[in-house]
């Protein structure tokens, strides 16, 4: 296959995402245990939290404005398609990240007094929640296939493919994903308090066992609700691909319970990434399944290549400063960031 714009900037774009999701899906599921914090150390946990999110989340939103910019400047016809048929789900992961990110802050510098503090956190928790689970519901009704789009117009409507089963059990899989990924990275940041630690090395454990029957459910769903991309999932290198990532689930969960926890941290995040590659696999060529394919969408050829040398001059800014910034709030393990 030649490599042209097009396929560099979706691979950009793919990169892209998966940082997305390892370090802003990573935050989410921070939100999520601290709505969820119990017990005696309920406190202790939540500021374990908030220490490990606070100089990094704004950060971390990087990758997914990247991904939105390229979307529309690269493929303007493929963005008003997704950007049209998902317009409800999509709003509302905007409202989302907004109220999140407000009551984050709120709750740092309102009154510390316990009313206060807690209106905040269940704002904070529930809004990291109920957005990633857009986001999965929202990948799910793109994968679907029913988004339908003639010329420059969609005529399946607001509701058509993220209203599914498959795109409901998607969405229940990014939830179980995040919470996954912020469990694994904290019993790092926890290191020092063996108590804390293990609250969360629990909390890894569970909800990583608690994936397997959800992607089997999603798999299942997807040969009705997503028939091209379990079409997709079925190709010859599928197997090989789900081989990986169950080694990589197995071993994050082993670790965990044998409390090796940057190898359990290297498995979950090889998973994850395995997981989100396999979906851009099933799902290319088709950036709108299965009517728009990437090159019918992408953007003239002087357009596409001078973006690429954009990329290119600006990630010799933006990759040093990111590594600066992680290297300056996470440097107390020397593996590299945690949550985030």
């Amino acid at each position: 296959m030649q490599i042209t714009p097009e396929l560099i900037i979706l691979g950009v774009m793919l990169a892209g995402l998966i940082l997305y999701v390892l370090l802003g899906g990573a935050d989410y599921g921070g939100g999520m245990w601290d709505l969820l914090a119990f017990g005696p150390r309920a406190r202790r946990q939540r500021e374990a939290i908030a220490s490990a999110i606070g100089p990094v989340w704004e950060a971390n939103h990087v990758w997914l404005i990247l991904v939105v910019v390229l979307l529309f400047s690269a493929f303007p016809p493929a963005s008003a398609a997704i950007m049209t048929a998902l317009h409800i789900p999509m709003t509302l992961i905007l409202i989302g990240i907004v109220l999140r990110g407000a009551a984050f802050v709120f709750r740092k510098y309102d009154a510390q007094d316990d009313v206060v503090h807690r209106r905040w956190s269940t704002i904070f928790g529930i809004a990291s929640f109920l957005t990633p689970f857009l986001l999965g519901i929202s990948l799910g009704g793109l994968a679907s296939g029913a988004i339908r789009v003639e010329g420059d117009v969609v005529l399946s409507g607001f509701v058509a493919g993220w209203m599914t089963p498959f795109a409901i059990a998607c969405g229940l899989f990014t939830q179980g994903m995040f919470a996954f990924l912020a469990a694994s990275y904290l019993t790092l940041d926890t290191r020092e308090d063996p108590a804390l630690q293990n609250d969360f090395r629990l909390r890894a454990i569970a909800s990583g066992a608690s994936l397997a029957p959800v992607a089997l459910a999603v798999f299942w769903l997807a040969r009705y609700d997503a028939p091209h991309l379990f079409q997709g999932l079925t190709r010859p290198w599928a197997p090989f691909l789900l081989a990986a990532v169950s080694i990589c689930a197995v071993g994050a969960l082993v670790a965990l319970y044998r409390r090796k926890f940057p190898m359990a941290r290297a498995a979950a995040i090889a998973q994850v990434t395995l997981i989100l590659l396999g979906w851009a696999f099933a799902q290319f060529p088709y950036l709108v399944p299965t009517g728009l394919a990437y090159q019918a969408a992408a953007s003239p050829r002087p357009v596409l290549s001078a973006m690429v040398w954009a990329l290119a001059a600006g990630s010799l800014v933006l990759l040093p400063s990111l590594y600066y910034l992680f290297r300056t709030f996470k440097s107390r393990d020397p593996a590299g960031p945690h949550i985030g």
